[in-house]
C-alpha cells in the first residue's frame, strides 16, 4: 500500500482575480495527523475542499488514497471523513436522529448503523444526550457528535476544518486524544488550526501564506530551520523598546524596522519579556541588541538567545514573505 494519503502537485485554485491557492506541491502521510496552520484566507479550507472532491482545482492534480481527485470524488466519499468549521448537522434533530441521517448517508445497514452509533455514543459520551436536540448542545457537545457522525463509517482519511475554535480548552484537549486514538487504529487526519499548541501536537504540519506554501516538516525540523535567531529581552520598559524596534506597524503588525536596528525581524511581547526576531546569520546578536537599546537609552535586564518556538516559526516564515513582496 501507498504510504502516501494525499499527494498534491501544481494545485491552484483561484475565484475571479482572487488566488485561494496557489502552486502546492504536498505530500501527506498514512496513520499521521497533519496540520495546516495559517491565518484567515490563507488556503486552508480551500485546500481541504479540494482533496474531498467539493471544488475542481484550477490547475494540478489531486490524489487521495489511490484516487484521483475530482475525477473519483464519488468513490473517494465512502473513504473520507469531512467535518466542517462551522457546526452543519441539523440543528432541529435530536442527536439520535443526526446519527441515524449519517448512517443512511453511508448507507449503513440497519444492524451495523445501530451498533455504530451505540459505540460511537460511548466513545464520544452522548449517550445522556442522544434524545436532546442538536441546536441545544454546548460547543464541546456538538463538536463530539460531529466528529461522531463523520467516523460512522471508519473512514481511512478524516479532514478537518479549524475543528475547535468554538470549544474551551478543556474539549480541545479530550478532542485531541481522541483524534491520537483514531490514528493508533490507522486513520489518516489532516487538520488545519490557528492553535500553535495544536499545531504542536501534529506529526508534521505545512504552513500556508496567502495560498502559497511556505514551509513544510515536522514541528523539530521547522524550529531547526527556521531562517531567523529568537532572542528574549527582559526590560523594565518593554513597550518603549518594541516601539523602538518597530515604531511603524500596519494591520499585520510590525512593517517597518528602526533605522537603528534593521537586522530586527519581529517583536512579540510576553509579560514583562520580548521574543526578538532577528537575521539568522547576525554574529554575537545579544551583544548586537544590547548596544543598540542602550545607545538608545533603553533599559536591558536580561537579553539571551534562545529556542525557537512553532509560533516563531510560523512568523518567521510569513514575515519573510512580506520583505519579498515589499523588495522592488
Amino acid at each position: 500500500m501507498n504510504d502516501i494519503a494525499i499527494s498534491a502537485r501544481g494545485l491552484s485554485r483561484h475565484f475571479g482575480p482572487v488566488k485561494a491557492v496557489r502552486d502546492l506541491d504536498l505530500d501527506i502521510p498514512r496513520a499521521r495527523i497533519y496540520g495546516f496552520l495559517g491565518p484567515n484566507g490563507s488556503g486552508k479550507s480551500t485546500c481541504i475542499r479540494m482533496f474531498c472532491g467539493l471544488l475542481t482545482p484550477t490547475a494540478g492534480s489531486i490524489e487521495v488514497l489511490g484516487l484521483q481527485v475530482p475525477r473519483d470524488a464519488e468513490q473517494l466519499r465512502m473513504k473520507i471523513g469531512y467535518m466542517t468549521q462551522k457546526f452543519s448537522l441539523y440543528e432541529d434533530l435530536k442527536v439520535r436522529e443526526n446519527l441515524e441521517f449519517m448512517a443512511d448517508v453511508y448507507s449503513l445497514p440497519g444492524k451495523l448503523a445501530r451498533q455504530r452509533m451505540d459505540e460511537a455514543a460511548a466513545k464520544y459520551e452522548l449517550q445522556h444526550i442522544m434524545d436532546q436536540y442538536a441546536g441545544t448542545l454546548s460547543g464541546g457537545q456538538k463538536q463530539r457528535l460531529a466528529l461522531a457522525a463523520c467516523t460512522l463509517h471508519r473512514p481511512e482519511l478524516l479532514m478537518l476544518d479549524e475543528p475547535t475554535s468554538a470549544v474551551d480548552p478543556e474539549n480541545r484537549r479530550a478532542f485531541w486524544e481522541g483524534l491520537f486514538e483514531l490514528v493508533d487504529q490507522g486513520t489518516t487526519i489532516l487538520v488545519s488550526t490557528h492553535y500553535m499548541d495544536e499545531a504542536e501536537r501534529c506529526h508534521a504540519l505545512a504552513i500556508l501564506d496567502q495560498g502559497a506554501l511556505v514551509a513544510a516538516g515536522t514541528p523539530a525540523e521547522l524550529a531547526r530551520d527556521i531562517d531567523a535567531q529568537v532572542l528574549l529581552v527582559r526590560s523594565s520598559r518593554p513597550r518603549a523598546v518594541s516601539k523602538f524596534l518597530f515604531p511603524e506597524h500596519g494591520d499585520e503588525g510590525p512593517v517597518v524596522a528602526s533605522a537603528a536596528a534593521p537586522f530586527v525581524h519581529s517583536t512579540a511581547q510576553i509579560g514583562n519579556t520580548l521574543r526578538v526576531m532577528v537575521d539568522a546569520g547576525l554574529p554575537a546578536p545579544e551583544e548586537r541588541l544590547r548596544q543598540v537599546l542602550s545607545s538608545a537609552g533603553l533599559p536591558v535586564d536580561e537579553c539571551q538567545r534562545v529556542d525557537p518556538s512553532l509560533e516563531d516559526v510560523f512568523v518567521a516564515a510569513t514575515q519573510a514573505r512580506k520583505r519579498a513582496r515589499a523588495q522592488p
